[in-house]
């Protein structure tokens, strides 16, 4: 084994972290007989030849020798090199990514394309693999030929005949994901992996492989799903807790008890055993190599102890993933899951209606109220499963605000969350109760505030609960005043300074003006603006801060904030306005579009300014040509030199999509026929949430989208209040 590999000039090429001389120590690292070793060789193949998928000129140099060690009976772990080889030559460049290549990526752009002939030139072996007698070889080598053979007629074949003959549960499913993957990757193939998973779905006793092949034809096919796919769903879902293994059927909702009515330990907590496979030799193996290979697996292990068919959750976030925008099908079939008796099951569907919600616009009343039940569950995974998805759902979450009060009141100790780094947060279920504006979240938030370190949400929090909060307003004052105005200023203010600008305190003002004046050096500028916005929110209430802000217009990073506060505080037009003008002819964007901004708060008082915003509307910036077009509404009170440039922004960018609501909900009245009208309905008829994100998501992305509707059909009745926060 590995001919020639002392031949090869690996220390001319680089990999992930610098030459790749060691490459060949990890090499044969995958073919040694120790489980660390072999662990420690592919966390170095992944991290640093294969890193984050990229290829290096190494990574092909390697491509023949990983192809000895796939089919060499002797090397364990085989079916992971088969996965590696899998991910090497599997990339897929369409004519878009060609397109946008520059000369910078050419190199890397060859090497996947090397990587993905060389590796598919060998594919041919994994026709032999998939009857490998290790399973683990027989898993890995379906999704390879699927993804790598050149011939997918061929493969389909014998993915159909294996089936039948495969003794393993889970490479059988592998196999019929296999199938829908050749679907995917060769469309005319289609209709006939279609066929052939209709028959498994219709035929086919085992309720595993049943949900798999419904799983791909969602995936590939979703024209070719029954139309009862929901109730066809669920009663496998049941076979599955009935089947030997499965969970059985009894409500894990409520302690079992043994015959001396103490509870039954067993029936409630994780075993002490350790996960199958992990030996004492195991265990030294992963203390003296901490990979993040064997990190995942050992997470893996431990997420799937006690699980009946620990796959079925795959299956389904495929078939969810395939049913796209039938959101009525996947609320249905979620709340049958959130409804049973099997916990991993409800611990699941939880976490898939959090990015079922986080997607897609619904009614998820019903939803939501299961999602809460969960909230009392014993197991902590499911209720900390339930009170994340809640905190992300804002106003969403009203349904189950008894659920969170109960849970807050039970769990004290999970009000403030520590880190290993960072300051302490709040707990997700204060967050979510606090959003929801609830006044049975301020016990939590003022035993925050009397911690050494206050978590650095709780300002955010007091802001979405309003005048319920106002009882903290002293404790927020007392901590502010007692900040040391050192470097790290900033991190202990910011959160009470936050806090004090949602309750627009203004008897805070001698505390706010203390911060200001003090701010140290680093990150000065950040704490100044913060306190400037808080005195701002305090309006005419702090007016003793005038002669301070007065004096910081004429300072350069800050000026712009104090502006907006003066104007906030004491409406003095003529100090304001000659600053926002200076800051509307910034070098920077930034500070462009911040003097915009407050120009459109002055209104009419700055029509003045309406040339020098027209000008603004041919800008090269978006963000910029949008604050600019709605601070020449404010200041005109004409929408008609505005309106062309939000409605084309809306369609270019759609996270300008909020602020431009709020501006055409501001107003008034818009003409059913007009274009404005039409864009808002066709908004408000789609289905998928404006700033919904393949592979990613932001914690307010639900919020900023519910309020875009509530723009929206605030804007179509002519309410002419442009806020709903």
């Amino acid at each position: 084994m590995f001919s020639g590999i002392d031949e090869v000039d690996w220390a001319s090429m680089e990999h992930a972290y610098g030459p790749a001389d060691d490459v060949p120590v990890l090499l044969r690292g995958l073919a040694s007989a120790d489980a660390a070793e072999r662990e420690s060789a592919l966390d170095g193949m992944y991290g640093a030849v294969h890193h984050q998928g990229d290829v290096y000129a190494c990574t092909l140099a390697c491509i023949p020798f990983l192809f000895e060690l796939a089919v060499d009976p002797d090397v364990q772990d085989r079916g992971s090199v088969v996965e590696l080889l899998t991910s090497i030559g599997g990339f897929d460049l369409d004519e878009d990514d060609e397109a946008e290549i520059d000369e910078d990526e050419i190199e890397g752009a060859a090497n996947y394309a090397m990587a993905a002939a060389a590796v598919t030139a060998g594919a041919g072996v994994f026709f032999e693999l998939i009857a490998d007698e290790d399973p683990g070889v027989r898993l890995a080598a379906p999704l390879a030929l699927a993804t790598l053979h050149r011939h997918p007629v061929r493969v389909l074949a014998l993915l159909r005949e294996r089936l039948p003959v495969e003794p393993d549960e889970e490479v059988r499913l592998a196999l019929v994901e296999a199938a829908g993957r050749v679907a995917l990757r060769h469309r005319p193939l289609a209709g006939r992996v279609a066929e052939w998973l209709t028959l498994l779905v219709d035929r086919e006793h085992a309720p595993g492989l049943r949900l798999a092949a419904l799983a791909q034809l969602a995936r590939c096919s979703p024209d070719a799903l029954p139309r009862d796919v929901v109730p066809v769903v669920s009663g496998l879902l049941r076979e599955l807790r009935c089947a030997p293994g499965g969970a059985p059927e009894q409500d894990h909702q409520h302690q079992q008890h043994d015959q001396d009515g103490e509870p039954d330990v067993d029936a409630e907590a994780e075993p002490d055993t350790e996960p199958v496979g992990c030996t004492e030799a195991s265990r030294a193996d992963q203390a003296v190599a901490p990979t993040l290979v064997g990190q995942l697996r050992a997470l893996s292990a431990q997420e799937n102890a006690g699980r009946g068919a620990p796959w079925a959750a795959d299956l389904l976030r495929t078939l969810h993933v395939g049913l796209d925008d039938r959101v009525g099908d996947r609320t249905a079939l979620l709340i049958d899951q959130l409804r049973s008796p099997d916990r991993w099951q409800r611990i699941d569907a939880v976490r898939m209606s959090g990015g079922l919600m986080r997607a897609w616009r619904g009614s998820y009343e019903e939803l939501v109220a299961l999602v809460g039940d969960q909230l009392s569950d014993p197991e902590p995974r499911l209720a900390e499963a339930a009170s994340h998805v809640l905190e992300e759902l804002f106003s969403l979450a009203a349904p189950t605000a008894d659920a969170l009060a109960a849970r807050l009141a039970a769990d004290p100790g999970g009000w403030v969350k520590a880190w290993a780094s960072g300051p302490p947060g709040l707990g997700s279920t204060v967050k979510a109760l606090a959003r929801l504006g609830d006044a049975r979240a301020v016990p939590a938030l003022a035993a925050a505030l009397e911690l050494p370190e206050v978590p650095h949400d709780v300002g955010f929090a007091v802001g979405h609960l309003g005048p319920a909060a106002r009882p903290l307003a002293a404790a927020l004052r007392r901590r502010l005043a007692g900040v040391a105005l050192d470097e790290g200023a900033y991190d202990r203010a910011s959160p009470l300074l936050a806090g004090l600008t949602g309750l627009r305190a203004g008897e805070a003002t001698p505390e706010v003006l203390r911060v200001l004046r003090g701010a140290p050096e680093y990150r000065g500028e950040w704490l100044r603006t913060a306190a400037l916005r808080a005195l701002g929110s305090f309006g005419p209430a702090a007016r003793e801060a005038v002669p301070e802000l007065r004096a910081m217009l004429r300072r350069s990073g800050t000026a712009t904030e104090a502006a907006e506060a003066l104007w906030a505080v004491a409406g003095d037009r003529d100090a304001v306005l000659p600053v926002l003008i200076e800051g509307l002819q910034s070098d920077q964007v930034h500070d462009r579009r911040a003097a915009a901004a407050a120009l459109g708060a002055l209104g009419p008082h700055a029509a003045v300014v309406a040339p020098r915003l027209r000008g603004l509307l041919a800008h090269d910036e978006l963000w910029l040509r949008v604050d600019a077009a709605i601070a020449l509404r404010e200041v005109t009170g004409r929408p008609e030199e505005s309106i062309e440039v939000l409605l084309t922004a809306w369609e270019k960018n759609r996270h300008v999509r909020v602020r431009v609501a709020e501006c055409l909900a501001r107003m008034g009245p818009l003409g059913p026929a007009s274009t404005a009208a039409q864009v808002l309905r066709a908004e408000l008829a789609c289905v998928r949430r404006h700033n919904a994100l393949d592979g990613g998501y932001g914690s307010h992305d639900t919020y900023e989208d519910e309020k875009l509707l509530a723009l929206c059909r605030q804007a179509l009745r002519g309410t002419g209040k442009g806020n709903t926060a």
